[in-house]
């Protein structure tokens, strides 16, 4: 046992599960109490939500106190605590303080609530699980690693299974993975040959509870597409391989039952390995804040040390002269007397940095978050799911992004293929420019089989194949009825093909329609019925599909006797391989490229007829390589499948439309007229990741796709973006010389990524190289890459990333990303739980980012200027007026200005901007997507307007104290009139400069300007009362003051004045703007560009574009051939 374990720790299977040892797993399963964790297997619990009972309050605190501000502000109730040193009253800054931490708290505590309901949802599915030669019902959550499991039929798998048996011939079963990776089409899954014959012997619980193998295999981890490991039963050694592999998530479809063994649960199964780490997403707004907090609060600090030494030298050369002043020295001592003057400024100006700013700052983001869940305009009325902000801190952060990262399937696409035109005999056959919804259906009602899927009209091929005058057409659709690997079985009297690529779907499919129907398939035979008749194909071989070779083929005896080798693929391989002068060639190459116009997907389809003598040598040779090793028979294979698939006759070419979702070829146009750059992740090859590129408009026509040994050699050069301007500037010869970059695009797959691991300086240069280029497609890559590119384009750029995708796959670049959107249209569950957008189509990105988005960083940029401006204004003011009062820390306004000014007298009207506020209306923001560019280059928000706003607020500081002080010089008037003078003017002042900005006028703004201006006069006569001060002098020290400062002109003359100075530099700059501002510049023109004109044209670089579907990987073949998978099942009997 020693040495085994020796020998399999090298080999790296290391994780062990036992079957039927339940209480040998849980005795090792992960446990933890607070930080402290122990075990070694998980358990199936979901747990997506941060907070426990116990967690909850020093968390959310930790939290909170990372912001700069919420210390500082920490800092002041604090001293404010403290008589000796506090200018203002403790509850102007321990109030606000409370309601901010207790607001914020309880958004994170309803969001964590949320995530531990759809948590619990999860945990409490039900499975059956096998306890004493019976299976009971349970909970996801009771599941344990090692327990047996009986699935049946549309549910969804609780973990990672190993396929024991099942109720399907030869234990095959299919299972659908669209909740991981988009895709609806089935992947096939089968058991091992020896536990489908024991254990499907005798009735299944009995042969379970008896099974007692032992599974050995690598540690638990993120890769979702491949597996290593080994049954050890009944003194055998047998090799697992991700075939035998049920995951998480999946759901099975087509079988009634299959039967399976727990290997990860919970945290350890590959999905939520791949969903990555929570992180705390901040926006760069909030960022830039922070900074400008931090250097405000050093402001303050530095000012408050200045005049808190000039406090001291005050007292020591002044007040010894002047004998009231010599009794207010603390201890006769003026260092002293300066320290806690150093600290009493220090709370006199902190109502620069209020706290009202992120109370104020939270309720925006919760209502602009509504804002986006009540858009009706981005509701999906088919299955009622409105847009929803799950995180609504980020809503400024979608009016900036540079950069959106796209998954494919089910995120662009619908993962529907439709047979839309074919081209036999050189003639083309049904109308791409009529889109599916408005093609008139077709008579075939002489159809007895056809179920009404052909989204095509082509009623001449019709008359031609019932009345036999095309003999290619015949055997073109005989090719598309034969050379697949689709499944067929009968349901409820009905005929139903099972797919693993929905490519084959749409082929067979259509095929059916026009009466070529495919009916079964055995081991050695496929049985098709051609227009009513039966006839049954004798299968010689079938050259399997892989992405090297871009084809398959199939080797039949016909009915008559005669071999026929019939050939599907891409144009590039089929073409080269055909008969010289083979007929219709040239017209088949124009349909090609008319088809590749239409971004249709397309494959030639091509016969040989095989005589005898070369079958028999052919088959021969292929016995004898069966006996070669693994490699070497591999290439040997190669050899044969291109020796026969030679001396072709082509028949025609199918034209298949990837329907992409509703809006998004548009959606996409606009997005890159916005400023983005769209980049599509996917796993899938690299000929449909193109297809859909020009399909969904990423890629233009003439957009040179940079790719392979190209792209490594210009990463290889010092700087890309001159190696490929020469390239290009040598190949094509462009009119619009600025368009050159612009027009190529980069295509990059997973193993080619996986050399900048390698090679880390290669990062630098393709961000750089991609940043010159249209866009960047990459194929071929896993979950973990998604999120590798999104960190790359983080890293070498300052743009604002946003991920979106529909599948568990999704969710690591998801979460990477600085926003992440999950589409909850179909599928999607994982994504949409981790996102902090959900949406339920892809084309509503246009309204959440240049609507919402947009609108939503303007107002947050205004409501942040302004905020500062007013605040710094309004408290700057004290730092003048200490040298005018000795440098002691009095406060040129009454306490209750200070508390209420913020809360009230500015607040209502700047939180009306930043609701409502809107430069242009939803349909303009649509009609003119260029204005988004605004945010992504953060014109609104930098800190060179910052530095201005606040210079601004220092210049109004200056004039809020100066003007009256000049007013009132060796006048009547007292102190605290002059205070009163200075607070009506700061009030004028901000609610005029809140009117400058306004541009979006509705009722509740011009209320919340009216209201706030009521409540300054209306709250001064009440702090200012007679009977208050009677009641408490300390807290009410203007007793009457407002009476008497109200009814007097030289007041409101002086309030007035210095209001309309204070705001002269912003008035000057609104009407410069309109005065010098061209009209015509005002406004956005979108002009398109001319085409580029192309000197040299060639014809590798065309728009042709064959593909294959990847989600049929290699290996499917083999089943078939050996009759593993075929479902015997009877056909239907002529009356």
């Amino acid at each position: 046992m020693a040495k085994e374990g020796v020998q399999n720790a090298k080999s790296g299977l290391t994780w062990e599960v036992r079957a039927n040892s339940h209480h040998y797993h849980k005795h090792k399963q992960k446990r933890s109490f607070l930080v402290f964790r122990w075990g070694r297997y998980a358990d199936n619990v979901v747990r997506s939500y941060k907070y426990s009972l116990l967690t909850f309050l020093p968390l959310t605190l930790f939290e909170q106190f990372q912001r700069a501000a919420n210390l500082y502000f920490l800092l002041m109730v604090v001293m404010q605590c403290v008589p000796v040193i506090s200018s203002i009253p403790w509850y102007t800054n321990t109030i606000p303080l409370l309601i901010v931490l207790s607001v914020r708290g309880l958004k994170d505590l309803a969001n964590d609530l949320a995530r531990r309901r759809s948590d619990s949802q999860i945990n409490s599915r039900p499975c059956d699980v096998l306890v004493s030669q019976s299976f009971n019902t349970a909970q996801w959550k009771d599941l344990r690693v090692g327990d047996v499991l009986r699935i049946h039929k549309d549910q969804i798998i609780p973990a990672d299974v190993l396929l024991l048996c099942s109720s399907e011939p030869h234990s095959l079963c299919y299972v659908e993975t669209a909740d991981i990776d988009g895709e609806t089409n089935l992947k096939y899954r089968q058991a091992l040959a020896a536990t489908h014959s024991e254990l499907t012997s005798e009735p299944p619980e009995k042969t379970l509870a008896a099974f007692d193998g032992t599974v050995l295999c690598e540690e638990p981890n993120n890769r979702l597409y491949t597996f290593r490991g080994e049954l050890h039963w009944r003194g055998e050694q047998l090799l697992l391989d991700n075939e035998h592999i049920l995951l998480r998530g999946t759901v099975l479809r087509n079988t009634e039952t299959a039967y399976g063994m727990a290997i990860y649960t919970g945290a350890d199964s590959k999905i939520l390995r791949n969903c990555g780490k929570l992180r705390v997403k901040t926006t760069h707004i909030e960022k830039v804040l922070n900074r400008v907090v931090i250097g405000i609060v050093l402001f303050l600090l530095l000012t408050a040390l200045l005049l808190a030494v000039g406090s001291g030298v005050f007292e020591s050369r002044m007040s010894p002269h002047i004998e009231v002043l010599s009794a207010l020295m603390v201890d006769g001592n003026p260092v002293y007397t300066a320290f806690l003057t150093f600290w009493s400024y220090v709370i006199l100006l902190s109502p620069a940095m209020p706290m009202a700013l992120y109370i104020t700052f939270e309720v925006i983001h919760v209502v602009h978050s509504l804002f986006i869940g009540w858009d009706i305009e981005m509701r999906w009325d088919q299955k009622d799911s409105p847009a929803q902000a799950r995180n609504t801190s980020l809503n400024e952060e979608l009016g900036q992004v540079g950069h959106l990262l796209s998954d494919k399937t089910g995120t662009l696409t619908q993962n529907r293929l439709l047979f839309r035109q074919c081209c036999i005999a050189g003639e083309i056959y049904g109308d791409a420019s009529v889109s599916a919804e408005e093609i008139e259906p077709m008579d075939l009602s002489w159809n007895p089989l056809a179920c009404g899927g052909l989204f095509m009209s082509a009623p001449r091929l019709v008359e031609r194949l019932r009345g036999q005058q095309c003999p290619n057409s015949r055997q073109f659709f005989t090719a598309l009825a034969l050379c697949h690997t689709v499944m067929a079985e009968w349901r409820n009297e009905a005929l139903a093909y099972q797919a693993a690529s929905p490519d084959e779907e749409a082929l067979v499919g259509a095929a059916r329609e026009l009466g070529w129907v495919f009916f079964a398939r055995r081991r050695d035979s496929v049985t098709i019925c051609e227009l009513g008749v039966t006839k049954e194909y004798q299968l010689l071989a079938l050259l399997d599909f892989t992405s090297k070779r871009r084809r398959m083929s199939i080797l039949v005896r016909e009915p008559e006797g005669g071999i026929k080798l019939f050939c599907k693929g891409a144009d590039i391989v089929i073409l080269e391989r055909l008969q010289r002068d083979c007929p219709y060639q040239d017209s088949t190459e124009r349909a090609l490229e008319s088809f590749a116009q239409a971004c249709l997907r397309t494959l030639c389809v091509a016969v040989r007829s095989v005589p005898e003598t070369l079958w028999e040598q052919w088959r021969n040779t292929l016995a004898g390589s069966a006996d070669a090793m693994t490699c070497e028979r591999d290439s040997l294979l190669e050899e044969l499948y291109d020796d026969m698939e030679r001396e072709l006759q082509l028949l025609g070419v199918t034209a298949i439309e990837d329907r992409l979702q509703e809006g998004v070829p548009e959606t996409v146009s606009m997005l890159r007229r916005a400023g983005l750059k769209v980049w599509v992740l996917t796993g899938d090859k690299k000929e449909t990741a193109v297809n859909i590129g020009y399909s969904c408009k990423l890629l233009d026509p003439d957009t040179r796709l940079l790719e392979g040994q190209e792209l490594r050699q210009i990463l290889q050069s010092p700087d890309p973006g001159v190696i490929l301007s020469k390239a290009r500037q040598t190949e094509l010869w462009y009119v619009d010389k600025k368009t050159t970059e612009e027009k190529t695009a980069l295509v990059l797959t997973g193993p080619e990524l996986e050399e900048f691991d390698r090679r880390p300086e290669w990062g630098a240069r393709f961000m750089s190289l991609a940043g010159r280029c249209q866009s960047v497609l990459c194929c071929r890559v896993t979950p973990g890459q998604k999120a590798d590119i999104v960190t790359l384009v983080r890293k070498h750029t300052s743009s604002v990333t946003m991920a979106i995708g529909d599948g568990a796959n999704d969710v690591n670049m998801i979460k990477t990303a600085h926003i992440g959107v999950g589409l909850a249209g179909v599928e999607g569950g994982q994504a949409v739980q981790n996102a902090d957008f959900s949406l339920a189509q892809f084309r509503f990105l246009q309204r959440l980012l240049l609507v919402h988005g947009r609108w939503s960083y303007r107002r947050v940029a205004f409501f942040l200027r302004y905020f500062l401006y007013k605040t710094c204004g309004f408290a700057l003011v004290h730092i003048w007026f200490a040298f005018f009062n000795g440098f002691s820390a009095q406060s040129m306004y009454e306490n209750w200005f200070i508390a209420l000014y913020t809360v009230f007298y500015t607040s209502i009207p700047i939180q009306c901007l930043a609701i409502f506020e809107q430069d242009v209306s939803a349909a303009g923001s649509l009609k003119w997507p260029e204005l988004y560019k605004v945010g992504q280059r953060q014109e609104l928000f930098n800190p060179l307007v910052l530095s201005a706003t606040l210079s601004y607020a220092v210049y109004t500081s200056l004039t809020l104290l100066f003007i009256p002080f000049g007013v009132f010089y060796d006048s009547a008037l007292d102190y605290q009139t002059m205070a009163v003078t200075v607070a009506m003017a700061a009030m004028f002042c901000a609610n005029i400069e809140m009117v400058l900005l306004t541009r979006y006028w509705t009722r509740f703004s011009i209320a919340a300007q009216c209201v706030a201006v009521l409540m300054f006069f209306i709250f001064t006569r009440i702090t200012h009362s007679p009977r208050l001060f009677q009641s408490s002098p300390v807290h009410y020290y203007f007793p009457g003051v407002s009476d008497q400062a109200f009814i007097n002109p030289v007041v409101w003359l002086t309030a007035l004045l210095t209001a309309w100075i204070a705001v002269l530099p912003s008035m000057t700059v609104c009407a410069l703007n309109i005065i010098l501002t061209n009209p015509d510049k005002r406004r956005v023109h979108s002009t398109s560009r001319q085409p580029a004109e192309l000197r040299m044209f060639r014809r590798g670089d065309s728009a042709r574009r064959s593909s294959y579907a990847l989600s049929q990987g290699r290996g499917i073949g083999r089943l078939i051939t050996s009759g593993t998978g075929i479902r015997q099942s009877a056909l239907p009997v002529d009356e």
